[in-house]
């Protein structure tokens, strides 16, 4: 059904990058951040300065994870270590929430200034989804996803939410942790056998494989779809529309 194991009887997508193109806002903000923080950094402390690689450092440290857990990765690739902080860290604190609250802070003003669009295809897949009988649930580590969902106008087309929002109050581990998408499952009442995982970040698609879900569908927007592979999708398209060619 919808080039999908006849088994399936629920969709789980992932939000940026799947069903919104925001992956690539979320990776000038975090880049915006990051190249400030660490051009102020290099300065003070006389050293050389490195900037954030929006495409391959967002790929590997970044894309798909809770935004505390993509600061701290990150930095701690580059041997820097901060304290954590609080959540209600000011975006000029020098700790992983105070950065994190700061690049929020960019996200949140690029898709005011630029608005959001969601893919044609997945919207296409997600009415065919809809009628096909299928269950359907964002698994997104946003905080922000409510809002881009309606932005986007697709609100009314997923069933479920579990967001970086719901995470957080059930305490649920980010991917590459499968928690968020067994949450998902759970939500629609189907088994992770029973459903798909939609992921185009490399930590989504693990926390699909760990989960041991029914599919893991890999959403290649950049050209990485061996890293997809390699991470654990069992199908990889550059677009949902290419499930509902016949086949």
């Amino acid at each position: 059904m919808l080039g999908l194991p006849v088994h399936v009887r629920a969709c789980l997508f992932d939000l940026d990058g799947v069903l919104t193109q925001t992956a690539k806002v979320h990776a000038a903000a975090w880049k915006e951040m990051f190249d400030g923080y660490l051009r102020e950094r290099a300065a003070r402390e006389g050293t050389e300065f490195r900037p954030f690689d929006a495409v391959d450092d967002y790929d590997e440290y970044v894309d798909g994870r809770p935004r505390e857990d993509g600061v701290r990765t990150f930095l701690a690739a580059r041997g820097v270590h901060l304290p954590e902080g609080t959540p209600d860290d000011p975006p000029e604190a020098e700790t992983v929430n105070g950065l994190g609250n700061r690049k929020n802070a960019l996200v949140l003003r690029r898709i005011r200034e630029e608005g959001v669009e969601p893919y044609e295809g997945s919207v296409r897949f997600l009415h065919a989804a809809r009628e096909a009988g299928l269950r359907r649930a964002v698994v997104s580590s946003s905080a922000n996803c409510r809002d881009v969902l309606a932005a986007a106008g697709i609100e009314d087309l997923l069933e479920e939410r579990i967001d970086g929002v719901v995470a957080h109050e059930r305490r649920l581990r980010g991917k590459p942790a499968p928690d968020t998408y067994l949450e998902g499952a759970r939500s629609l009442g189907v088994e992770p056998g029973e459903a798909a995982v939609f992921e185009d970040a490399l930590a989504g698609v693990e926390a699909g494989r760990a989960g041991r879900f029914g599919v893991v569908v890999g959403v290649d927007r950049v050209g990485q779809a061996d890293q997809l592979r390699a991470h654990g999708a069992d199908i990889v398209v550059r677009d949902l529309a290419e499930l509902l060619e016949p086949r």
